[in-house]
């Protein structure tokens, strides 16, 4: 018996390290493989602690909208929050509200350049700027003409999330995208400020 549970938790260690998923546009309810990818991926620090966060010319690119992303900064914060399940229900719950603004691969992107420049579409709205990326901890901030916005990024399956707090994901929408369905805006800030430490965003691929 002890040899049993010393092999199942040597073998979530594994996958614990293998994780790359902090997105869920594509996971499905049916879908153990995939639930279980979201639930390894669903804590910020694993990823960053992992060696799994971008460098620098990593990050340089257009990246277009894929699916909604969610994830905790730390393992305490998801525990406190109700573990795995509250992160599938958020995933879910952004997929939705992002659907009634009508966010999609067509007009949701960010691209980064050389010389820490930025531009980007949220709704089809364009905006740009400056940026500064620390890959030692995953953390990003998008400077425009009007604000300062700081998130997170880290590696997906597919690709990257970027993540923001409450405050930070309403004027993401709001202020640069422009989004008039303020209904929906509000339900996705408040996804963000349901949990401490819990973050939203998108999932976005090259």
């Amino acid at each position: 018996m002890k040899k049993t549970t010393l092999t199942l938790l040597v073998a979530m260690t594994l996958l614990m390290s293998s994780c790359l998923s902090t997105g869920y546009g594509n996971t499905s309810s049916n879908n153990t493989g995939n639930i279980l990818g979201a639930v390894l991926g669903s804590v910020l620090s694993n990823v960053l602690l992992g060696g799994l966060s971008f460098d620098q010319s990593s990050l340089l690119g257009s990246w277009n909208y894929n699916a909604p992303s969610a994830a905790f900064t730390t393992e305490q914060a998801l525990t406190k929050a109700g573990g795995s399940a509250t992160v599938a229900n958020m995933a879910s719950s952004l997929a939705s509200n992002y659907n009634n603004i009508g966010i999609n691969r067509n007009n949701t992107s960010f691209s980064f350049l050389e010389g820490n420049k930025f531009s980007a579409k949220v709704n089809g709205i364009p905006f740009s700027g400056t940026y500064v990326f620390n890959p030692q901890n995953g953390e990003i901030s998008l400077k425009t003409a009007t604000e300062t916005i700081k998130g997170n990024v880290t590696r997906t399956e597919k690709g990257m999330g970027l993540m923001f707090d409450a405050m930070q994901m309403a004027n993401i929408l709001q202020k640069e995208g422009k989004v008039s369905n303020t209904a929906a805006v509000q339900a996705v800030s408040k996804l963000a400020k349901s949990a401490n430490g819990a973050r939203v965003g998108f999932e976005l691929t090259k």
